[in-house]
């Protein structure tokens, strides 16, 4: 008999390999696009704007932006076979997923900078881009997968032709009974 925790170690051993990769490629590119509007905004390559060259305003648009750009890579590429039909369901579940993760990056940009007073732009991107980052990463991996990419879930492709491919055909059972 197996113990609880060995139990949860084989479950989340199990989702890595096959989906870790892409989710990890995809989240690179996400990542390189976040990093790169963040500190574009905070250099004040738009102007010196308020709001968005603040920390939080340019980390709330770079992830926006960072994370439409993942749910597409995620879609049709680290998860393709577990996408589903309802698209914006799953776009709203997913960024639901991905505004709490991004949650978390604020919280931890948001101590560095204004409770532990590190307010350099190295200082800031060290609490939310490498901090932060893996916090939330670890947090939308585990949820997509189990929960918005979940191979349960009824409305996925994959699901939906197996069922499909499990069930005789129209044509095929009326030719049967005629028989």
């Amino acid at each position: 008999m197996t113990s609880p925790l060995h139990r949860i170690y084989q479950r989340i051993a199990g989702l890595l390999p096959r989906h870790f990769l892409a989710f990890g490629i995809v989240g690179f590119g996400g990542y390189l696009v976040d990093v790169g509007i963040f500190n574009a905004l905070r250099l004040g390559v738009l102007g010196g704007h308020d709001f968005l060259s603040s920390p939080i305003g340019a980390k709330i648009i770079s992830v926006t932006i960072a994370t439409l750009g993942t749910w597409l890579g995620n879609r049709y590429f680290a998860f393709r076979d577990n996408r589903r039909r309802n698209v914006a369901l799953e776009l709203l579940e997913f960024s639901v997923i991905a505004l709490t993760g991004n949650g978390i990056a604020l919280l931890c940009l948001y101590l560095s900078h204004y409770v532990f007073g590190f307010t350099s732009l190295l200082a800031d991107n060290i609490s939310t881009n490498v901090i932060g980052l893996v916090l939330a990463t670890t947090f939308r991996f585990l949820l997509y997968r189990l929960w918005v990419y979940g191979p349960q879930r009824a409305d996925s492709l994959a699901r939906t032709r197996l069922a499909e491919q499990a069930s005789p055909t129209e044509t095929g059972s009326a030719n049967d009974s005629v028989r």
